[in-house]
């Protein structure tokens, strides 16, 4: 029972760490929109999106965590990554030069 509670504070601890994190990148961004992907093993990723287009991301151990984060912060959270949503991001030459390195195997 003790190791359970002990798991219990150690998520929960987790939790209201990335709350905080939600509510800087938000507050410094004008507001914040999120999604939450499945990783794997690693667990999920919480994926934001600032009002001024500027985008970021947190990892959680675990799927429930990164869930329960994103509905405690008072984000507005999206099912998928995609149209309206997705095109709120603003991707500047450093974005695009990423991308066109991993196409061309840099």
């Amino acid at each position: 029972m003790a190791d359970t509670q002990q798991v219990d504070a150690r998520a929960e601890r987790k939790v209201t760490r990335l709350v905080r994190q939600i509510g800087a990148f938000s507050k410094a961004h004008g507001g914040a929109e999120g999604h939450v992907e499945y990783i794997g093993e690693r667990g999920a990723r919480i994926v934001l999106v600032g009002e001024d287009g500027t985008w970021g991301d947190l990892v959680a151990p675990a799927y429930p965590i990164a869930e329960q984060a994103v509905h405690k912060s008072g984000i507005t959270v999206h099912d998928s990554f995609d149209g309206e949503f997705a095109a709120k991001v603003n991707t500047g030459p450093y974005e695009w030069k990423r991308m066109a390195g991993i196409q061309l195997g840099g």
